[in-house]
This record gives structure tokens, C-alpha cells and sequence, in this order.
């Protein structure tokens, strides 16, 4: 079995390869953005092309739907750590051969990777069957759910540009969260803000 993983985020990437190439009867090959993964998709056969929704070039939903278009009917799924559940579940309307969350174990995503490459759809239960989960922690209580997600962000060390792109929304709209957050929590600059969400065990 033959996969592609299409991933920006390095470790993640790197350790997927690491485990994949682990186990018996799976090769890997690797690309960081839709462009390289369009390219070696048009010049290799493989049995799943696994595509991170947020890597540069995907335009959201778009990617997907330009991969699948290719010629030699590729099967292709989407891999994430933000998506939501109505992102996957337009993926797998769109064709997609699976919806797979960052926060499956290796041991999962092995499975379901194997599943995929013989044919099947695939997306995990209780992903698909969650309600969006309302914040039930002191805090998150104060903050809507994108102000939530950018402050996790900020506690990860990103920069508002690295936030935009992991959420699929424009940088200035980063920047209003962040205003607004700083304001309900009661924190000055991105540092505090982000000692502020650890020290309360938010993240």
C-alpha cells in the first residue's frame, strides 16, 4: 500500500511517516503543500492521499475537490486538527474517502488507514456523532468558541498569521479575537493571556 501524507506541520508529518513506515505493506511519500501534493499525485499511483485541511493551498474544501478531480480516480481523505464536524461531513459529501481528527491514536489511524485503501469511507463515531462542544470550564464560559480556539493558539506560541491559517479565517480577524479575549480574561499581551489559560488548566 502506497500513501501520500500532505502535511505542512513538520512533526506531525515526520512522526506519521515514522509510524506508517513501521508497518508491513505501508510506503510513504510526503508533500507540505497542495501544489506538491497535486504534482506527485499527477506522477505516482497511490492508494490513499491523505490531505491536511489547513496546509497552504488548500482553500478549505477546495483542495480536496481539485485532488479528487484528478485523473486516476485517487482515493483521498482529509486529516485535521480544527475542522469541525460540518467540514467533514462536506468532505465525505464531496466523495472523500475519509475524515481523519489529528487527536486519533496511531493505532486508529492505522486502521482506518488500511479501511480507506480498500474502499471504504471512513470517519471516526464519536467525532461524527458530537454536538459542538459547548465550553463547560470557568473561563471558556467567557469566551465564544473562535476566541476560545485563537486563545489556544496563543498558548501553543503561535503568531496570529500561523492562527488565521489554522482556523481558515483572515488575519485581522485574528487580531479582533485577540483584543476581545485579552478584554474577558483579564490579560494585557499574548504572554499573559496565554499564562492566564495554563494557570487555570483551560489548555
Amino acid at each position: 500500500m502506497r500513501i501520500l501524507i500532505a502535511d505542512d506541520h513538520d512533526l506531525l508529518r515526520d512522526t506519521l511517516v515514522m509510524f506508517f513506515d513501521s508497518e508491513d505493506g505501508i510506503e510513504t511519500d510526503t508533500a507540505t503543500n497542495l501544489e506538491e501534493a497535486a504534482g506527485k499525485v499527477a506522477a505516482t499511483a497511490y492508494d490513499l492521499v491523505l490531505l491536511d485541511y489547513t496546509m497552504p493551498g488548500m482553500n478549505g474544501l477546495g483542495g480536496l475537490e481539485r485532488v479528487l478531480g484528478m485523473d486516476g480516480g485517487h482515493r483521498v481523505a482529509l486529516i485535521s486538527g480544527t475542522a469541525s464536524r460540518e467540514v467533514a461531513e462536506a468532505a465525505l459529501a464531496a466523495g472523500a474517502a475519509g475524515f481523519l481528527p489529528k487527536t486519533l491514536s496511531a493505532r486508529s489511524l492505522v486502521n482506518a488507514i488500511r479501511f480507506m485503501a480498500m474502499g471504504e469511507q471512513y470517519a471516526p463515531l464519536d467525532f461524527m456523532r458530537a454536538a459542538e462542544d459547548e465550553p463547560t470550564h470557568p473561563l471558556a464560559e467567557k469566551l465564544s468558541r473562535r476566541e476560545h480556539d485563537v486563545l489556544k493558539g496563543l498558548t501553543e506560541g503561535k503568531s496570529n498569521k500561523e492562527i488565521a491559517r489554522d482556523l481558515d479565517i483572515r488575519e485581522p480577524t485574528v487580531k479582533l479575537h485577540v483584543k476581545t479575549l485579552y478584554r474577558k480574561i483579564g490579560a494585557a499581551n499574548r504572554t499573559q493571556a496565554a499564562m492566564i489559560a495554563k494557570d487555570e488548566g483551560l489548555f
